[in-house]
């Protein structure tokens, strides 16, 4: 399955995934707990991926990406929240933070509609739970 996106959408993942992974300690997403190592690495293998559309073969993809893409927006909540209050609402930064995290928060909530659809399909065509050993082989093409 092909996860659809604008290149709104690709700019403002790939701007998040940067501010995910940055160290820093001045970094607006270190006043938050950083991500848990396994949402920093699917963080991080995302992020040579995004240059457009995202294919998502199996639902064990799906389940990384989906960590991936709810480490992004925690992140780009956390940089809108502090650009708010050190700026204001209506401040050109503030805004520009605020459509980062609508467009990445966009983004991930069509991959959780797709989830719910992958797991559908497992279970009408194999009879089975998507689950186990499932997810993992049950290929969806493009």
């Amino acid at each position: 399955m092909i996860l659809y996106m604008s290149y709104e959408e690709v700019r403002a993942l790939r701007q998040g995934a940067r501010s995910s992974l940055r160290d820093e300690p001045q970094g607006r997403c270190a006043v938050a707990a950083p991500p848990a190592a396994r949402a920093r690495a699917e963080v991080g293998a995302l992020e040579e991926w995004l240059v457009g559309d995202l294919s998502v073969e199996t639902l064990v993809q799906q389940r990384a990406l989906s960590g991936a893409l709810g480490a992004i927006v925690e992140c780009l909540r956390i940089e809108m929240e502090v650009l708010v209050a050190a700026t204001h609402r209506a401040h050109e930064g503030a805004v520009a933070a605020y459509f980062d995290y609508a467009h990445v928060l966009s983004v991930l909530g069509r991959l959780r509609e797709r989830r719910n659809e992958m797991e559908a399909m497992i279970e009408v065509v194999t009879g089975r739970s998507a689950e186990g050993q499932t997810a993992t082989t049950f290929q969806f093409p493009d």
